[in-house]
Formats: C-alpha cells, sequence, structure tokens
C-alpha cells in the first residue's frame, strides 16, 4: 500500500536527518528536502490518474472543465504552500512559511476570481427567469 511507503520514506527521512544533524547541518536539511521531494512525487503519482474522474464529473454535470482545473490548482495550490510552510517551520524559518502561506491565499484568490464570475453570472440568467 502507498501510505506504508509513504511512511517509511518519511521515517527513514527523519532519522537519516537527525543522525546528521549533529554532524552536518547543512546535509540534514538536504536530506529533509529531499526525502520531502519524493513523499510529493509518489503521491503526484497516485494523483495523477484520479485526473480522468475529474473530467467525467465535468462532463456529466454540466460544469466547463476550465472552472474544474482552476479549482484542481486552488487546491494543489493550498497543498503544496501548506506542505512548504511546513519543511520551513522545521527549519526555524517561521516568518518565511508565513509569507508563503500569505502568497498562497493570495494566489488562490486571483484563481477565485473566475468562479466567482461564473457564479454571478449564473444568478443573473436564474434572476432573468423569475417574471
Amino acid at each position: 500500500m502507498l501510505v506504508f511507503q509513504l511512511v517509511g520514506i518519511a521515517f527513514v527521512t527523519a532519522v537519516a536527518a537527525l543522525i546528521l544533524k549533529s554532524t552536518k547541518p547543512e546535509l540534514a536539511f538536504a536530506v529533509t528536502v529531499t526525502g520531502s521531494i519524493i513523499l510529493l512525487l509518489f503521491v503526484f503519482d497516485a494523483f495523477r490518474d484520479t485526473f480522468g474522474i475529474f473530467e467525467r464529473i465535468a462532463k456529466a454535470t454540466g460544469i466547463e472543465s476550465s472552472l474544474i482545473k482552476v479549482l484542481l490548482k486552488m487546491i494543489g495550490i493550498g497543498y503544496i504552500v501548506e506542505f512548504s510552510a511546513g519543511i520551513l517551520n522545521d527549519f526555524g524559518q517561521n516568518s518565511v512559511a508565513d509569507k508563503l502561506i500569505f502568497c498562497g491565499k493570495i494566489m488562490i484568490l486571483v484563481l477565485a476570481i473566475p468562479i466567482l464570475e461564473s457564479v454571478l453570472s449564473l444568478i443573473g440568467k436564474l434572476l432573468e427567469l423569475i417574471p
């Protein structure tokens, strides 16, 4: 199962980083970042197969596929920013992590504008139906 592989990689990364931290702190950082990237690659590979499901949902519901893509981008940005901020917090860079989270929120807000426009257009069309 994928979850056991992820847990194994996380534990090996953590133990290796702890061992290296006392002798070579710069290598501990590199090991942590490398382990984190490997974890992300495993998850992205598993998630890649599910994109077809979102396309089928868009076709079945009549939602524009571009809106589904925007939603997936928003979710992806949220997860990547949170993951990266966690790594920054692990290395004592709380201030940078906070700024990264703030920038991620702004990016999500910018991506949400087309969705807001679509919802307002739908509301306008529904109001036209009312005599």
